[in-house]
């Protein structure tokens, strides 16, 4: 049996007066996504602010293929996961494809799902204009919600792809009125996805509350990426180049704005490889080291009484 990692302790929760003082200060928000106990653990063991329950996790792990997979029901299983392990960030998660998207209400029902059930601290709504009735709707029941803007996963079919918005004049208006029309409505905060940074940038100045964002520059309240991206989870052992949804990328096809800081699936790999090795070379377990012994007389003891047993 594995020992239970020890909680972290002394540090009080993120809220969203925590945000905004953050915001205010100018100190860059941390924000990392998370889909299980040991991924919430490791927002929590290195301090970061904001812990998101991403509808990423239909990809990275449970197999899909595009996010809109997963449900509603398996979100939830998820969010109580991490919210057992990440207690001091703000906790947020995705409202998956097909939960919202048919009425305000069915909205509302999701959002009190995923807070009362997954005990989340607010969630996350892909979507533009047509989202406000919803935003307003769960502002005014005091429920923070965070609205994504620019690309759109859930959306990437309709939009042909994985591709960088708001790069003219007239859309980089339209990702900028959104935001405030939203602002206005009562979210939380924007998460600004795949745009030109001097927009990122423009609408963080032009809003009172925070941006969060990915593959957005430098200059909104935060930063997000997807936990195996940054550990390096699915990683090959060597790099690969491509072309793909209208933007470069590198290493194994990963957009230009994901940046690996670690190298855990390397090291997973080889550490499995030697384990394997180990247990067909019989190297492990070690007697003596790794086993458990018996006293002398005893086993001796024993053996007797298998003379004579059929």
């Amino acid at each position: 049996m594995s020992v239970r990692p020890a909680e972290r302790a002394g540090r009080p929760k993120v809220t969203i007066a925590e945000l905004a003082r953050l915001k205010a200060a100018g100190t860059p928000l941390t924000v990392l996504t998370a889909y299980d106990f040991p991924t919430s653990l490791l927002s929590e063991a290195a301090g970061i602010d904001m812990t998101l329950v991403g509808d990423s996790l239909s990809q990275v792990a449970l197999g899909h293929e595009t996010t809109t997979a997963i449900t509603l029901d398996e979100m939830i299983h998820h969010c109580k996961a991490v919210t057992r392990g990440a207690k001091t960030p703000f906790v947020f998660a995705d409202v998956p494809f097909g939960s919202f998207e048919s009425s305000t209400e069915k909205g509302v029902e999701s959002t009190i799902r995923l807070v009362k059930e997954g005990g989340v601290d607010g969630v996350k709504i892909e979507g533009g204009r047509e989202i406000i009735p919803l935003v307003e709707r769960l502002g005014s029941m005091g429920l923070a919600v965070i609205p994504h803007l620019g690309l759109q996963p859930q959306r990437a079919t309709s939009t042909s792809g994985y591709l960088v918005q708001g790069r003219s004049a007239q859309s980089a208006q339209e990702l900028l009125q959104t935001a405030l029309d939203l602002e206005k409505a009562g979210a939380t905060a924007i998460l600004l996805e795949a745009i030109p940074h001097l927009l990122a940038g423009y609408i963080t100045e032009r809003l009172a509350i925070p941006t969060i964002g990915i593959g957005a520059g430098p200059q909104t309240s935060g930063q997000v990426l997807v936990v195996t991206d940054v550990l390096g989870t699915y990683a090959p052992d060597e790099p690969a180049e491509g072309e793909e949804g209208g933007e470069k990328k590198d290493r194994a096809g990963q957009p230009r704005f994901v940046r690996q800081f670690g190298d855990v699936g390397r090291a997973s790999r080889r550490a499995i490889e030697e384990y394997k090795r180990s247990v067909k070379g019989r190297e492990f377990p070690e007697v003596g080291r790794e086993t458990y012994g018996m006293k002398k007389d005893e086993w001796e003891a024993f053996l007797q009484l298998q003379q004579g047993q059929p």
